[in-house]
């Protein structure tokens, strides 16, 4: 099976000796699926990130998409995230293998990206119609993670750095930790979110419309869902500050927010996003880290 390089270097890099096993195994996997699930294996997705992901026909000629994923944690979260779902506002889950780390869904045709579109108010407006299918209240008995169980990262961050600054500032660093405790006890409403909500993950099927894929699964306020949308398809544009002041304008206005809490949830994803780069060796920390700062300019601007 030949790989994309990139592929086969971000799944080293992040799962180490058993992301090297795992891709040795993944030609294995496909086959097995392809005979126990009784698929025709058709070519894979042009953009690999941490999964493997291709088209697939069933035994009734029907279109799916395979997806294999090394079978940790988060992988078990998106499955059970998709069962919650069930479909709406979401693509449907066929099949899953918990154990191989394995899931049979719904193809969505054409698949075009929210990002495709140009009108960038036609965009925010659909991606508030996804946004608000996806509200579900936490079911009883879930063990998906907590949003303050994401942010322990930066917690880890500012132990090793007390004193003097690391690539991130601590001043922006405790910020940030700063709002993450105050939405979690302030928050009327904890809900499922989805957790990486933006244009990629945001895709168009001719039957049904726009429909997100890909859910992480965290439980927290859902002002924090509404935070990736903001961020992606951004910095290469223009005059991205005037676009990101755009998005935060027209999200509130729309949504009927409290803008200053949409805001504070902002810096603290943004610099949980950074935190996550700067670990990963990812140069995007310091775009993150740059919307962080404009966030909190927003902010001000707001409180005065």
């Amino acid at each position: 099976m030949k790989l994309p390089m990139e592929f086969e270097q971000r799944i080293r890099d992040s799962f180490g000796t058993k992301g090297e096993v795992w891709l040795e195994s993944l030609e294995e996997r496909v086959n097995y699926f392809a005979e126990h699930w009784r698929l025709t294996v058709k070519q894979p997705v042009h953009s690999l990130s941490y999964h493997y992901v291709t088209n697939v026909v069933d035994s009734q000629k029907n279109p799916l998409i395979l997806k294999l994923g090394l079978p940790d944690v988060d992988c078990r979260n998106e499955m059970a995230t998709l069962r919650i779902y069930d479909g709406y506002g979401c693509a449907q889950l066929v099949k899953e293998d918990r154990v191989r780390g394995a899931m049979l869904l719904e193809n969505l045709t054409p698949g075009h990206m929210l990002c495709n579109l140009s009108d960038e108010e036609v965009i925010v407006q659909e991606f508030i119609r996804v946004w608000k299918k996806l509200r579900r209240d936490v079911p009883e008995a879930c063990d998906l993670p907590l949003i303050t169980d994401w942010a322990v990262t930066l917690e880890d961050y500012q132990k090793h750095h007390l004193v003097i600054d690391g690539d991130l500032p601590n001043e922006r660093v405790r910020q940030a930790l700063h709002y993450f405790r105050e939405l979690w006890d302030t928050t009327e409403t904890l809900g499922l979110l989805h957790g990486d909500l933006h244009h990629g993950n945001i895709l168009y099927s001719q039957e049904r419309g726009w429909l997100a894929i890909d859910p992480k699964g965290v439980v927290g306020d859902p002002y924090f869902d509404l935070i990736q949308f903001m961020l992606n398809d951004l910095i290469e544009k223009p005059d991205p500050k005037t676009l990101l002041r755009y998005r935060v304008e027209r999200i509130s206005e729309l949504l009927a927010l409290d803008k200053r809490r949409l805001l504070k949830a902002a810096i603290a994803m943004s610099m949980l996003y950074a935190c996550w780069f700067v670990e990963d060796k990812h140069p995007a920390w310091i775009e993150r880290l740059q919307c962080a700062q404009w966030f909190n300019e927003f902010l001000e601007e707001a409180i005065r």
